[in-house]
Parts: C-alpha cells; structure tokens; sequence
C-alpha cells in the first residue's frame, strides 16, 4: 500500500464505526477476529491482512467500492514533499489522556510504511502500556520522559532519543512540569509471503 493509505483505511474503518454507533467487540464478533486486533487496527498499531480488511469492511456492511472511493494516491506530489505545520492532521490513539498526536509524514517505503508525527504529552497524561507492529524512533524536542518498559524505565531529557522495537509493552510518561513534545517515528514492516 502507498503512502498513507493504510491510515486512511485505518481512521476509516473507526470513523464508519463510530458514524453507524457500532462497539468495536461488535465488529470483532461480524468479522470473526478479536477486539485487541480491531484495536490494534484502528489506532495504526497493525496492518490487516487483505482477508481480514475485507472481513471488517463487510462487518461494517458498507460495499467494497463505496469504502475505497475517496483514495487517491499522493504520488503526483513528487519526490519532494513538504507539509506545513497547519496542515498536521490530529489524531487519537487507544484510551489514552493528554496524548496530543498530530501525523506529520506517511509514506510508503519498498513495501514498508513509514509515519512521522509529534506527540505533546502533558504532565497528567496517562495510558496503559501497548504494543505496535512497528519499529520506533522517539527525538524529545522539550521536556523530560521516562519510558517504561515491562522490565526497566528509562528517562530521557530534551535532544535524548530511543529506538526500541514497538512489540515491546511500553508507554512513555511526562515526569516534568511543563509540556513534552517528542517527534515519533514509526517503521512498519508489510509482511512478505
């Protein structure tokens, strides 16, 4: 898949969702997978295979065509491509509070994806630990965060980075004052068989 089309299949999958006012167990139920996995799905921690995207599109009964109608590939764009700061899309991911994402690059890279975005994290911000079906790269532009792993926690200061594979259960915390902002990157593998 090009570009950001698996997130735009992802917070479509959500938005007919929540539109048609279904629980996400209930699509897991019609499309015969489990409801971590629709999770996982929606909040960009995983890529459906192509029989369970049809599965979940089914299960939302919209028609194949209708849901993929409005995706038009971004490669007229160039090899350059340059997006403003205005034009970050926001987003949300799990049950978490303070986590302030906004997407800033999605591209697709030999198969893979790639998808850059900065996180503001506040101080009382919290959400338990995930996994995602990708490598990550974490830049702390401002603040101080401690990253806690199942087995170790490690705090890292304004210009410290980590990259660390996101099977691992992990979540990151403020443990400063003031506002953090990290730039996140993600490196999903597309599966090859």
């Amino acid at each position: 898949m090009e570009d950001n089309t698996i997130f735009k299949i992802s917070n479509k999958i959500k938005e007919i969702r929540k539109i048609n006012g279904v629980t996400i167990q209930e699509i897991a139920l019609k499309a015969g997978v489990s409801k971590g996995l629709i999770s996982q799905i929606e909040n960009n921690r995983t890529v459906p295979s192509l029989f369970v995207l049809i599965n979940i599109i089914n299960a939302l009964d919209v028609d194949l065509n209708e849901f993929f109608k409005d995706f038009n590939s971004d490669s007229t764009l160039g090899p350059i491509i340059v997006k403003r700061k205005e034009n970050y899309e926001e987003f949300e991911k799990e049950q978490a509070i303070g986590f302030h994402y906004k997407r800033i690059l999605t591209s697709s890279i030999d198969s893979s994806t790639l998808d850059i975005v900065l996180l503001e994290l506040l101080p009382d911000a919290k959400r338990p630990m995930v996994e995602t079906e990708a490598f990550e790269y974490k830049y702390i532009l401002s603040g101080q965060v401690e990253y806690v792993f199942r087995d170790q926690v490690i705090v890292l200061n304004e210009g410290d980075s980590i990259f660390f594979n996101g099977r691992l259960s992990h979540t990151p915390r403020n443990i400063g004052k003031d506002k953090a902002i990290m730039l996140i990157v993600y490196f999903f593998e597309q599966n090859k068989k």
